[in-house]
């Protein structure tokens, strides 16, 4: 039974400790996976999990060993930061894996990389056809990223010489789960509570009624109320 209770606290403290970890390491090493941030997430996962329920090792040893790996994964990513060179070293550089429409079988091979693969990941992006990549580069995190030749690009609004009404803004979330966000409120002193109040009274709603509300990029305000009023609403299992 004592062991039992020490691997539910051995198990909760390795999920904290983790996750300060995974904060201070930042949020690149979540969303970004280079060679670097593999390495250290494998690493630290197979430390934590030995700290969570391997009652054979020490504590303070487990404990030791994770803190340490912490410390030398930060100062690599700090030591990354600041030089270019040893950026290259500890987390790699993109790869050219296409040019002007033409398969650079060299850098695939040194990457591991099939045309197999290569031909899902274009295809994922819609391309189905080589010759319409001007180039395709495969990024640190494992991804590819194409520029495709300018016949073969979107037009946008610029190329039509349309202009936009102005700069748009970025988001303010106002309310969700029917409370009030006064933190973002605080921070935009033109919008506030009376005027929150005010845009509320006008639609004859309470903050019972609303789920989400948002200022849009438009300077819009979307509100999506608890009450869809949607007769047969779409049902995915």
């Amino acid at each position: 039974m004592e062991t039992f209770w020490e691997v539910i606290l051995r198990t909760a403290a390795a999920f904290v400790l983790i996750m300060i970890i995974a904060r201070l390491l930042g949020k690149q090493t979540v969303s970004q996976m280079t060679y670097h941030d593999f390495v250290v997430t494998i690493t630290l996962g197979a430390i934590a999990g030995n700290f969570a329920f391997n009652t054979y090792y020490h504590l303070w040893h487990l404990l030791t060993s994770l803190l340490l790996f912490s410390a030398i994964a930060y100062f690599l990513s700090h030591v990354s930061l600041k030089s270019r060179k040893s950026r290259k070293w500890i987390s790699g550089k993109p790869t050219v894996v296409i040019e002007n429409s033409k398969i650079l079988e060299q850098n695939l091979r040194k990457l591991k990389l099939t045309l197999d693969t290569l031909n899902q990941e274009l295809r994922e992006k819609d391309i189905f056809n080589i010759e319409e990549v001007e180039y395709a580069v495969l990024e640190l995190n494992g991804r590819l990223s194409v520029l495709k030749k300018p016949e073969y690009r979107q037009v946008i609004r610029k190329d039509l010489a349309i202009r936009t009404a102005g700069k748009e803004a970025f988001p303010v979330e106002l309310i969700m789960d029917g409370e009030v966000i006064h933190e973002n409120l605080r921070r935009h002193p033109e919008l506030g509570e009376e005027w929150l109040n005010r845009e509320l009274n006008k639609r004859n709603l309470t903050l019972a009624d609303i789920c989400y509300a948002v200022k849009g990029t438009n300077g819009k305000l979307f509100i999506d109320k608890y009450e869809d009023n949607i007769k047969k609403p779409i049902d995915k299992e």
